[in-house]
């Protein structure tokens, strides 16, 4: 029988914090396949449901994944560094390059889902952008794929005052997106507010992010102001917790 310890940790605790000494020690590369059920009820002396918590802990942590049919996998997507104050700073869009190039790197970046639509504003959407309920909003929906592996949805809000009949209404915004092209229409962004908090995905959101099950979505909504506080765009995000890392990173 395997050390199990003296400490008062639930059996399945403990056998995931092995099994996570494990993969961090080498034993489990990226994408090997970590023991089943029936395995660790056979070295740790325990009942199938201790054994499938230990495992599902793991994958809540986005430590591992389960694929059907054939086991529980150590994850091999290495999650992506979000760089919440570079991404947005205007020596990125206003050069002409996309926010996303502050984050990925070299990585292979696509936009599988896209949808441009007008609409009109919600009370929420509204009072985040300061106009009249019912007001006509551009409304720009996105999945982003990181790859391959559906990473974040994002829709965005934009006065329809503000951005009819520019490159915005279009699927692609060309370079510098959305906020390169609001400053061009006279409402460059100064300042930016994001709120941040994580809850369970929906049924259509786990679908659309390929979410494994117990895995958490972290909610940003990013709000952009132009000159004398205006708010001019409110984007709501939807991630994929287990392939993000948000960074922040400001002087003192």
């Amino acid at each position: 029988m395997a050390n199990q310890g003296s400490g008062r940790q639930p059996k399945y605790q403990r056998i995931a914090d092995a099994l996570k000494a494990a993969i961090q020690a080498g034993e489990y590369a990226p994408g090997d396949r970590l023991p089943g059920e029936n395995d660790l009820m056979v070295e740790y002396e325990v009942a199938r449901m201790t054994a499938r918590q230990a495992l599902s802990v793991l994958q809540n942590e986005g430590i591992a994944e389960a694929r059907k049919g054939a086991g529980v996998f150590v994850r091999a997507f290495k999650p992506l560094r979000r760089r919440g104050i570079q991404r947005v700073a205007q020596e990125q869009w206003g050069s002409g390059r996309s926010i996303w190039s502050a984050d990925i790197e070299d990585r292979s970046l696509t936009v599988d889902q896209i949808d441009v639509r007008e609409e009109a504003a919600t009370e929420r959407v509204a009072g985040a952008l300061d106009v009249p309920s019912g007001s006509p909003v551009c409304v720009r929906s996105r999945r982003f794929v990181l790859d391959g592996k559906p990473v974040l949805i994002a829709t965005s809000y934009l006065p329809s005052e503000v951005v009819e009949g520019s490159a915005i209404t279009q699927e692609d915004t060309g370079p510098g997106g959305t906020y390169a092209r609001l400053a061009e229409l006279g409402y460059k962004p100064v300042h930016f507010r994001e709120e941040i908090r994580c809850r369970m995905p929906s049924a259509g959101e786990a679908e659309r992010l390929s979410l494994s099950m117990g895995t958490p979505v972290i909610l940003i909504v990013r709000t952009a102001f132009a000159e004398e506080g205006r708010a001019v765009e409110v984007n709501e995000m939807t991630l994929d917790s287990a392939s993000y890392v948000l960074e922040y990173d400001f002087d003192a």
